[in-house]
């Protein structure tokens, strides 16, 4: 599963060593740094057990132990307004 901006994750030592204690993570981007293959550098908020983000993290961690626990919302569809003719008024010479 490749996160995407958005995806709140589980994350546990199944994804890295260092995170004896799991955490919650909303993703913000998955950084294009070099790493691994398999492995992702993240960059999100740890979140509190409410939900809020609480500390702003760049997370190194295996691809397949990451958990989704909640999806990202399907991005809206974007609005395109048609633009409104601008009224031409002739040019007074003289």
């Amino acid at each position: 599963m490749l996160p995407r901006t958005g995806d709140v994750l589980h994350v546990t030592r199944a994804a890295s060593v260092q995170f004896l204690r799991p955490i919650k993570f909303r993703v913000i981007r998955v950084l294009d740094w070099p790493t691994y293959d398999g492995w992702l550098w993240l960059d999100g908020y740890e979140l509190n057990v409410a939900g809020d983000a609480v500390t702003r993290r760049s997370i190194f961690v295996q691809r397949e132990g990451l958990q989704q626990l909640q999806a990202a919302p399907e991005p809206r569809p974007h609005t395109v307004r048609a633009r409104r003719p601008v009224a031409r008024t002739p040019l007074r010479v003289g």
